[in-house]
């Protein structure tokens, strides 16, 4: 997916990195709309769910839609999940998250997305992040409609 943002830059995004509960999942379950919006990303980019899976559904959530799930310790998330993104390329890589541990992901990420939805939004990621949006489908919907992205960060 090319984006090019006259006065700032131009993406070239290949893989999308989401974050699982209180990103793409509300306590532990994924809404029936992230799940289509999921879905209908999976022909666009490769999508990858990286999550320390705290309620422990991340993978029948997940089950039925085209992505790779890595989930890993809770004391090892933020670090893990840098590592996938620097594996991928981060220039290749754009990212969504809400938590703490998703801080050095969307730092490093060639464009980054911080949600507050119900599950709250860890502060330092307003100012760390490319763009805020209150929910998940608005986050998902930035890659389906990229002039959302254009718009927002224009020169």
């Amino acid at each position: 997916m090319k984006i090019e943002i006259p006065g700032y830059r131009t993406l070239e995004i290949e893989h999308l990195l989401l974050d699982y509960n209180g990103t793409i999942a509300e306590d532990g379950v994924i809404r029936r709309s992230v799940r289509d919006l999921l879905l209908l990303l999976s022909g666009r980019l490769d999508l990858h769910v990286l999550t320390a899976d705290t309620h422990g559904t991340a993978k029948s959530e997940c089950e039925g839609i085209p992505l790779h799930l890595d989930t890993f310790p809770t004391s090892d998330a933020a670090s893990r999940k840098l590592a996938k993104l620097q594996e991928l390329g981060p220039s290749r890589c754009a990212c969504i998250g809400n938590g703490r541990n998703d801080l050095p992901m969307l730092t490093s990420a060639a464009f980054s997305v911080a949600v507050m939805d119900r599950e709250g939004l860890y502060p330092p990621l307003l100012t760390q992040s490319d763009l805020c949006v209150h929910s998940s489908e608005e986050a998902l919907e930035l890659f389906l409609y990229p002039k959302r992205i254009i718009a927002g960060l224009r020169g």
